[in-house]
């Protein structure tokens, strides 16, 4: 947020727990990746504990997808998306981190 700010970019924030991408919007999502799909999985500590393989995701946007829709709090934030999420356009999508990304892609 403070980074839109910054920049004087105007952004929605999405409360993902509360309102999760269905699996046409998290297809559209993987798609729009500007890197590898596997980035949108979380691999911390509730990762390890369903004893799930990072290989297992990557280059693979239909094993990300499932995990993501079954498994919302394993998706990787924040997530910054360029498009109409309420279209069944294409999107353009980054993960935000390091911050310099936010810069990058808010900038451009």
């Amino acid at each position: 947020m403070a980074v839109a700010e910054e920049l004087g970019v105007e952004v929605d924030i999405i409360l993902y727990m509360k309102q999760p991408p269905d699996e046409a919007l998290l297809r559209r999502i993987a798609s729009g990746m500007d890197g590898p799909v596997e980035d949108l999985v979380r691999k911390d500590s509730q990762f390890k504990k369903l004893e799930l393989d990072a290989d297992d995701y990557v280059g693979d946007p239909d094993a990300v997808v499932e995990l993501l829709a079954r498994r919302k709090a394993l998706m990787q934030r924040p997530v910054l998306i360029r498009g109409d999420l309420s279209s069944t356009g294409p999107l353009e999508a980054c993960i935000g981190r390091p911050k310099e990304k936010l810069y990058e892609f808010l900038g451009s």
